[in-house]
């Protein structure tokens, strides 16, 4: 039966999120293209991963992409019926300004056009994030922050949230962009990812999530995922033909001084904590986050 799996890519490979995609794919049977962005520092430990991966993977094949280079991005689509799309921050220098921001606003079009232009191409999957949502001014007056919510553009260079401004904008330009073209779409708005070498694999976009981290936690937006279940997630949503729109994704808010030091040790050594540092209260915040949409994609996962 696995031979009969078509062949998908996942575009940026290299990411966190993009190596367990690879690898729950790899896992049920699916031949695929990973495309791995160009990177001027020199291999990550994640392609180094990918390319020992490819040595004993038969139904892996790596490429080589720059998402502002449309025709290396159409290469490794070639054969394709879906892309896992997938772009961060690969290089290590973060978000830090308006230009990091337009260069993955710039290549998420690439990306999009790309598909529209791949012969067979049925479903992209786009990896995004809660910060293209939560962050607005007078959000602790709102009940409910679900998927028909979206962040300020004013308000994110206002208090510099440069990650944040980036997903929004990625996010907005391959949804019109897909929409045009009639593509099929699906986006995953991500808390904050953690699980195995979170720290060492993917530390400028997680601090770079947190930045605000203790607003977003008085808010009662502060949420996080596991990276398996993050990674099993998107591929459902593949595999579900009838599934599209924007899917908020995450196993838990943190609504209590007590997850938020459980959050913070998952992350060592990138956040650090005094020694025997204890709890200084029980507040409980207001939880505003909803994830219906999800709930109803996974049922049957143990999350």
């Amino acid at each position: 039966m696995d031979s009969l799996k078509p062949s998908v890519c996942v575009l940026d490979a290299s990411t966190y999120v993009g190596l367990w995609i690879l690898k729950g794919l790899l896992s049920r049977g699916y031949t695929v293209h990973a495309a791995i962005r160009k990177n001027v520092a020199g291999e990550t430990e994640i392609v180094k991963i990918i390319r020992e991966m490819k040595k004993v993977e038969e139904r892996l094949v790596v490429f080589t992409v720059d998402v502002l280079d449309y025709h290396s991005i159409t290469v490794a689509l070639k054969g394709c019926c879906a892309l896992f799309c997938c772009l961060d921050d690969s290089d290590g220098y973060g978000y830090d300004d308006d230009t990091t921001v337009d260069l993955e606003v710039r290549g998420a079009i690439n990306v999009v056009e790309a598909c529209a232009r791949t012969d067979g191409m049925q479903k992209i999957v786009f990896n995004s994030s809660l910060t293209a949502a939560v962050w607005r001014e007078n959000i602790c007056t709102e009940e409910v922050v679900d998927e028909r919510s979206w962040s300020d553009q004013e308000y994110c260079r206002k208090l510099k949230l440069w990650y944040a401004l980036a997903k929004t904008l990625t996010e907005q330009a391959a949804w019109a962009l897909a929409m045009d073209r009639m593509l099929n779409m699906v986006s995953i708005n991500a808390g904050i990812v953690i699980g195995p070498s979170v720290a060492q694999h993917n530390p400028c976009s997680t601090m770079s999530y947190l930045k605000e981290a203790a607003q977003m936690y008085e808010n009662g937006v502060l949420a996080f995922v596991d990276v398996n279940f993050l990674a099993d997630v998107h591929i459902r949503a593949f595999e579900n033909q009838f599934k599209s729109g924007r899917y908020f994704c995450f196993n838990k808010i943190v609504n209590t001084e007590e997850e938020s030091l459980k959050l913070a040790r998952s992350l060592s050594p990138l956040i650090s904590l005094p020694p025997k540092y204890e709890c200084q209260g029980n507040e409980v915040q207001s939880e505003r986050l909803r994830n219906k949409k999800l709930n109803k994609l996974v049922e049957g996962i143990n999350a």
